[in-house]
């Protein structure tokens, strides 16, 4: 990885996939972030997504704890109830300053056999659903075209993994961050230094800013918005399938800008009974084979306290 000052712009388009996986290959070698310009999302889709955001954060904490979180993590995440305490970035003792909603893929019922499986819950709220199902399903395909863009630029010669993608593990997380004091402890964060869990995260995000990517000198570049654009990012598993040609890179959200701020990060994950490993054309493996849904059990059961184990 190589020191860096900005945050690389990818352009999609129309463009042949081979030419887009040369710009992958030199942003996501060497930042593991991006712009990602020209890819083809109504802007309508965007704005109705901010929009059911805004209204259901907006609603009473009784309303929305009427959709808690439930043990398939579905529903509404209240600030003060997840911690990263698996960060090896920072020592994290204190919860993240920010509250969500999550929405998965929609099960018609839960499988016992497939871990997180199972319906959303949806809140009492007027056109919430049919925004999120549209943008999910914008992001579904716009995920499954930069994986197979990802894959050439790792250079894998094997790209059946993208069969692990037919039916995805997603998350479309709506998350509200409330200002921090400027006086607040250093060690308090909007979202506290992690990298992401799975394979592409896809960021949209308000003009507030507190977003921040860490270079390999330890400092901390801004991530602003960049209007037409999402930011993407690779996360660890697909730096596992990648061998490490495709870095994920450690960022963190500190909102000090004294405003209410609002991102929609959208996760796009393979099944969870993948197994992920390093693929072939990579080289030598630098990593061992790991069940994704069982590395996920360890990531929930550890930062949320909704996923902690039941005692008898």
């Amino acid at each position: 990885m190589t020191e860096f000052t900005e945050i690389p712009v990818i352009r999609l388009g129309d463009r042949p996939d081979s030419e887009i996986a040369a710009d992958f290959r030199a942003a996501y070698g060497t930042t593991g972030f991006g712009y990602v310009l020209d890819h083809g999302v109504d802007p309508a889709l965007i704005e109705a997504v901010f929009d059911a955001s805004a209204r259901f954060h907006a609603l009473p904490l009784e309303a929305k704890m009427q959709v808690a979180v439930d043990r398939s993590h579905r529903g509404y995440i209240p600030i003060n109830s997840s911690t990263d305490v698996n960060s090896t970035l920072a020592d994290v003792t204190k919860p993240n300053q920010s509250a969500s909603f999550m929405m998965m893929r929609e099960d018609a019922a839960a499988d016992p056999a497939t871990y997180l499986s199972g319906p959303n819950q949806w809140p009492d709220l007027e056109g919430f659903r049919p925004a999120l199902e549209a943008y999910s399903a914008a992001m579904c395909d716009l995920g499954r075209r930069l994986m197979s863009i990802a894959l050439q630029a790792a250079e894998i010669t094997d790209t059946s993994i993208l069969s692990a993608f037919d039916t995805p593990t997603t998350w479309l997380r709506l998350l509200h961050y409330p200002p921090q004091p400027a006086t607040s402890a250093g060690d308090l964060y909007g979202s506290a230094p992690h990298t992401d869990f799975g394979c592409l995260t896809l960021l949209v995000q308000d003009d507030v800013g507190g977003l921040q990517v860490k270079t390999p000198a330890g400092h901390w570049v801004d991530v602003p918005k960049r209007d037409g654009t999402f930011v993407v990012n690779v996360g660890d598993m697909l730096n596992r399938m990648s061998n490490g040609r495709l870095l994920s890179t450690p960022h963190r959200v500190i909102n000090r800008s004294g405003r209410e701020r609002y991102s929609c990060p959208f996760f796009y994950d393979p099944h969870v009974q993948t197994v992920i490993e390093p693929l072939p054309g990579t080289g030598t493996p630098r990593f061992e084979p790991q069940i994704f849904g069982d590395f996920l059990r360890g990531e929930l059961e550890a930062a949320y306290e909704a996923h902690k184990p039941v005692r008898k």
